[in-house]
């Protein structure tokens, strides 16, 4: 079949470690620009990247790419792509979207626009007037930025951060992709020990298991696309075979979580279990001033409270210096926190060997990593 083009957008920050993970899974022509990477496949490649990105936010087909400056521009960008080779005439169609700095932005008329010139094409290519809209569900999403028009088919759904384990969270929880990327750019070992002194509902504990095990972070859940006619079950069905087979259970990876509520740990064996990783996850109960891991080395990712958040910013820095005193400078041990505060080292009691700019949420963050 033809290439298909698709679009991974991700959280800024995570463009390279997504690119990396596209290239391992075999994706071609792969392209990181800021928020999303670009890449090539066939339905395999689809389904594949859906199973097993663990930065994504979801994977789009991209329909086409334009200038759109005016509505009429917007609509003749959009009616002169491919609907009928996605869309069949009962399927439902939303259209969903964003648009920054550029002359169209006005998301509800944008929304109105490209709905229209669907069905425009569509009519002409069925020869009916009237979609009911009663079928499968094909997502239509769009960006507008610098008025550069892109198209895209939602084939994943709901967010790719939602893995399926997570029901319940604790207050100020980690998205799930943050979690791991995290993770990956902390660098853990297959006989790693992860720390997490402010485990909440353990997502990061959760994220470096499944990483450890190399377990596709999209087994326990379905996608959009799976609904669609057009993409045979098989290759579902072995691109989940695939990512079975690849699950490495030999390795004697596992995590230690803390947190000072006592229901946290609960709600994060719950998890755990719902993640198939209960085994390897150990709770404890205690306060970041009591944290002594009896390993002699190990791997320690974090999410401390935020000022912005849950404790006012000099309560924060308080809890950064506690953590500078317990988390000691000796080889063996490696650190990862998170952390929106500019002064954080400065609190923590040393500069990191490594700074790496990443978004939770809307909030502009420093993941600072201490490797020696």
């Amino acid at each position: 079949m033809t290439k298909l083009q698709f679009c991974a957008p991700c959280l800024f920050g995570l463009e390279g470690l997504l690119s990396d993970e596209l290239r391992k899974i075999e994706a071609q022509d792969v392209r990181a620009e800021n928020g999303r990477v670009l890449f090539a496949g066939d339905f395999h490649t689809l389904a594949r990247a859906n199973l097993c990105l663990r930065t994504a936010e979801r994977v789009e087909l991209l329909l086409g790419s334009f200038v759109a400056k005016t509505f009429e521009d917007l609509f003749q960008g959009v009616k002169a792509l491919p609907w009928e080779e996605w869309i069949g005439k009962q399927d439902a169609f939303p259209v969903k979207g964003w648009s920054l700095n550029s002359a169209l932005h006005s998301i509800p008329d944008c929304q109105s626009i490209i709905k229209k010139a669907v069905v425009d094409r569509l009519s002409a290519h069925y020869g009916i007037g009237w979609f009911e809209e009663i079928g499968a569900t094909v997502p239509i999403r769009f960006s507008i930025l610098k008025d550069e028009v892109s198209v895209m088919i939602d084939t994943s759904g709901v967010g790719l951060h939602k893995r399926g384990y997570r029901a319940n969270a604790s207050e100020a929880p980690i998205k799930e992709t943050l979690a791991a990327a995290m993770v990956m750019l902390t660098r853990p070992y297959d006989d790693s020990v992860l720390y997490d002194p402010f485990c909440g509902s353990g997502t990061l504990l959760i994220e470096g298991a499944l990483h450890a095990l190399n377990v596709a972070p999209g087994l326990k859940r379905r996608f959009m696309a799976e609904g669609w006619n057009l993409i045979p079950a098989a290759v579902w069905q072995q691109e989940r075979t695939r990512a079975m087979d690849a699950i490495r259970r030999e390795v004697t990876f596992r995590c230690v979580g803390s947190d000072l509520n006592p229901a946290m740990g609960e709600l994060a064996l719950a998890n755990a279990k719902k993640a198939g990783v209960a085994n390897r996850l150990q709770m404890t109960t205690a306060d970041i001033v009591d944290f002594a891991p009896d390993t002699p080395r190990g791997i320690v990712v974090t999410n401390p409270p935020y000022g912005e958040r849950l404790l006012d910013i000099e309560q924060a820095r308080t809890l950064y210096r506690q953590m500078g005193r317990v988390m000691e400078q000796k080889p063996g041990w490696r650190y990862g926190i998170i952390s929106p505060d500019e002064e954080f080292q400065k609190h923590f009691g040393r500069d990191a060997d490594k700074k790496r700019k990443l978004y939770n949420g809307m909030l502009k963050c420093n993941l600072y990593l201490y490797f020696k």
